[in-house]
């Protein structure tokens, strides 16, 4: 991770924006200033549409997913559910762990205006070990789109975590919501995980019973505000590490001779991480080793896995 003195983001935001101590002496309104302010700087960066964002926002997914892990009580670190997702053939059953990463990387990689689908949040809700009914799918789809419709952005982000504690789905799910509804508001092509990394975000929902109201409470809505705002800047350092590791692999793109080459540096860019097994511009296993080979060599991606086998590769 860069250090903050290397981020875009000021110094007086970072400081705004502390731990429980700090947030009891602000008020509401002075919290949800840092937020905004926060999320306005993170804006821009998603403005930008870089080559690079697709990698970014895999990594944040893997993040939010080995949070999610933790919180369930699972060994499983962000390599176990890197490899879970990667070497699992298409089709085939990732397994828990890697059915809680399939759920965030919907969240990336779905258009935003779908993730209150009712075939998105189905699949997530299954992935997460929380499967519901038809009929409970179409009334909690129903309550996420008046919410993003009607409500502020204040009461966007209480209420997706109230409308999954109404549903007994828990804070997990409510931050999945919450990041789809930030998304869809801004008007963003795709979400960012962002509460389903913080762990505040889920202390939060912990923190207060919701006894089906969506109207939060100033405590409750201030630690979720601090909560959102810290992901955002952390996503904000993430993506300048992403992006200067995204330029020194177009940087040697050009020296790349291997057919197929083009393809495979776009796919570095838009994921996470690209199995060495993967079908890519029909190079066959042993072109496509050679080519990730050279990439290392050049000092352009990072082999993620350390095996002599069953490699795995990203910025």
């Amino acid at each position: 991770m860069i250090s903050p003195s290397a981020s875009p983001v000021p110094a007086w935001l970072r400081g705004a924006l502390g731990d429980a101590q700090g947030l009891a002496g602000q008020g509401v309104a002075d919290v949800a200033l840092g937020a905004g302010a926060a999320v306005a700087a993170l804006d821009a960066v998603v403005r930008r549409r870089a080559r690079w964002a697709g990698a970014w926002r895999g990594r944040l997914a893997l993040g939010a997913a080995a949070a999610t892990a933790r919180r369930a009580g699972r060994a499983e670190d962000e390599a176990a559910l890197r490899d879970a997702v990667a070497l699992t053939r298409p089709g085939d059953d990732a397994g828990p762990e890697g059915r809680m990463a399939l759920a965030w990387r919907r969240l990336v990689e779905w258009p935003a205006a779908r993730l209150s689908d009712e075939a998105a949040i189905s699949a997530t809700l299954d992935e997460l070990g929380l499967a519901r009914d038809a009929a409970a799918v179409a009334d909690l789809t129903a309550e996420l789109r008046r919410l993003a419709r009607a409500q502020s952005p204040t009461g966007a982000l209480a209420g997706a975590f109230a409308v999954a504690e109404r549903y007994g789905l828990g804070p997990v799910a409510g931050a999945w919501f919450a990041d789809a509804l930030l998304a869809q508001r801004l008007g963003w092509t795709h979400a960012l995980p962002l509460l389903g990394g913080e762990p505040g975000g889920a202390r939060a929902a912990r923190s207060s019973r919701l006894a089906g109201s969506i109207e939060p409470g100033p405590e409750r809505v201030k630690v979720l505000l601090a909560a959102q705002a810290r992901a955002a800047l952390r996503a904000i350092d993430l993506s300048a590490e992403i992006e200067r590791r995204a330029a020194r692999l177009t940087a040697v793109a050009p020296r790349l001779r291997a057919k197929g080459a083009g393809v495979v540096v776009e796919r570095l860019l838009s994921a996470d991480a690209v199995s060495a097994s993967e079908r890519i511009a029909g190079m066959s296993d042993r072109a496509l080793r050679r080519l990730f080979d050279r990439l290392v060599a050049l000092g352009a991606v990072r082999e993620l896995t350390g095996r002599p086998a069953f490699r795995i590769y990203g910025l």
